[in-house]
């Protein structure tokens, strides 16, 4: 478990975490988000005793960071992939750090096999791709076997069989009981692995809650309707409540109706329906605006810019 109280951190003038509170539970995947500069590495650091807090607190499994006899095997973290001697070769890496901790061998060869580095354990490092280099961060964070995992970007530059190994993983471990606490700025990977989203805009948390609702705050769910017979059924539709917009001539957005009761009031009508589509919002439109007010570059902006 993670918990920081009144979390904050200042840089000169510039206040990068706000006092922020927030638990991260085990048992549970939850997502970090936020815009560039809304404070995320920082308390990822922080968490990490890399950065000292200007105020406040932050424990990992009831202790500070730093307390910990055995850091790693409370904590696994993966923040920097290249921050690695690259004339190191992976397996080298990985042995140094176990002997270190009392880590047997065994568990180094464990973790080149669950991340896939078998074919690269006796390469040296500097040679590594950026995907190679998150396997063998990743491989490092499990090396303790810990019970709480701290992931930054993990799925920064690995092709797609390695994005759904990463998801699968963190499902995994948090199935496990471990606490798993990952960034990423790939919304609709996010919202596969994540059950509980952290937003954080300008230092400050902007939301903390189950994957469900920060989605269902987007806005209401519509169901797209397709048919010939558009001008008959709109005003059935909107006599039971919806409301219905749509610039195409056979195609309407519809809210406030669930796509089983369109279908009943059309077939009541003797009205035909080539298409009955629910849509639902996505964490990426709830993300975008949860953080309107605190993006560096807002995409209408660059939009109404670019037609100038």
């Amino acid at each position: 478990m993670i918990q920081a109280r009144s979390l904050t951190k200042r840089y000169g003038a510039k206040t990068a975490v706000d006092g922020v509170d927030f638990t991260v539970r085990p048992g549970v995947v939850t997502g970090f988000l936020g815009p560039n500069g809304a404070g995320k590495s920082t308390t990822m650091r922080m968490i990490m005793n890399l950065d000292r807090p200007s105020g406040g607190s932050v424990t990992v499994n009831g202790k500070p960071y730093a307390q910990h006899r055995a850091p790693v095997r409370q904590v696994g973290a993966l923040l920097d992939a290249k921050a690695v001697h690259p004339g190191r070769t992976a397996r080298n890496h990985l042995l140094a750090i176990a002997a270190t901790h009392r880590i047997p061998p065994s568990r180094v060869d464990e973790v080149i096999e669950l991340t896939g580095l078998e074919s690269v354990a006796r390469t040296r490092v500097g040679g590594f791709s950026l995907g190679m280099s998150q396997r063998l961060g990743l491989a490092v964070a499990l090396l303790g076997d810990p019970a709480t995992l701290i992931l930054d970007e993990p799925v920064n530059g690995l092709d797609p069989d390695g994005v759904v190994w990463v998801r699968l993983l963190a499902r995994q471990l948090a199935a496990e009981g471990r606490t798993v606490f990952l960034s990423s700025h790939l919304m609709s990977e996010m919202a596969q692995t994540a059950d509980h989203v952290l937003i954080l805009g300008r230092g400050r948390i902007v939301a903390d809650a189950p994957m469900s609702e920060i989605v269902a705050g987007a806005g209401s769910a519509s169901v797209q309707v397709r048919t010939p017979h558009i001008a008959r059924l709109v005003p059935l539709l909107e006599a039971d409540g919806a409301t219905v917009s749509g610039a195409e001539p056979d195609l309407v957005s519809v809210t406030g109706l669930a796509a089983p009761r369109i279908a009943e009031i059309a077939a009541g009508a003797g009205v035909v329906v080539h298409e009955l589509t629910p849509v639902t919002r996505s964490l990426e439109e709830a993300y975008m605006a949860l953080t309107r007010d605190d993006v560096e570059y807002r995409a209408e902006r660059i939009a109404v810019e670019a037609n100038r």
